[in-house]
């Protein structure tokens, strides 16, 4: 009698400790995208347009926010009309060099100065040049365009002032997702070798990450990354099970 006692034990032990592992492999993830992009300003300025309308919408090379570039914009004009000035003045400054090395009669001062005038030119030329550059960097920094990310939030509105650093949208690539959990220490190398089954279906996924340093906010567990391609609804809650 006893013998079947311990034997029912065993077997009820032996239940415990399957239900126990196969409910310490079971977690549940929200569907994420990959990628998130907080886009910040570079620059200051006031926004002209504030395209709100793309909200909760993929953009499609879309324009999400315009900062005023007027100023910026007569100022490159005049810059590139200096700058255009300064090559013609190099051209005829050059040639008075090459006529005086061609005349004898022209001290050495004289060659020198010449020479001088036509470095001094040279060097405004280099400074202009990247003035020119600098200024179509910064407007095109004030008109931002988004192409295939979804637009979860435009944080600036028409008439807003913006500085840098201030956040401009928050942006998806939803191309990809991913599930974040959270396994224990002692089991994160053994879930590698397993199986990945998500709501109880079989998959051919695999870890795609798993820290190997413990969580800040869960102390005993590592973070597990799993990615899912071309994922078809953000937000909702699957279930991971390994076995």
């Amino acid at each position: 009698m006893n013998y079947y006692k311990k034997f029912i034990h065993k077997i009820l032990i032996s239940i415990l400790v399957l239900t126990s592992n196969m409910f310490a492999n079971e977690y549940y993830a929200v569907v994420q995208p990959v990628n998130t992009y907080n886009v910040k300003s570079s620059v200051s300025g006031t926004v002209v347009d504030a395209y709100t309308k793309l909200e909760s919408k993929i953009a499609k090379n879309n324009y999400i926010v315009k900062i005023d570039t007027k100023i910026d914009r007569i100022d490159l004009q005049q810059s590139q009309i200096k700058l255009d000035n300064l090559k013609e003045i190099l051209k005829i400054e050059n040639g008075t060099l090459k006529s005086f090395n061609k005349v004898s009669s022209k001290s050495k001062f004289d060659k020198d100065n010449q020479q001088i005038k036509v470095l001094n030119i040279v060097s405004n030329i280099s400074d202009m040049k990247i003035k020119v550059s600098t200024l179509k960097d910064r407007i095109s920094k004030k008109n931002i365009k988004v192409n295939n990310l979804y637009i979860s939030n435009i944080s600036v509105r028409k008439g807003d002032y913006v500085n840098p650093g201030t956040l401009l949208y928050t942006a998806y690539d939803l191309k990809q997702a991913k599930l974040e959990i959270f396994v224990p220490i002692k089991d994160a190398h053994i879930l590698k070798e397993k199986t990945i089954y998500i709501n109880d279906k079989k998959t051919n996924l695999k870890i795609n990450k798993m820290h190997n340093v413990a969580d800040s906010k869960h102390i005993s567990s590592y973070k597990c990354e799993i990615i899912l391609n071309k994922p078809t609804k953000f937000s909702e809650v699957l279930k991971v099970s390994f076995k």
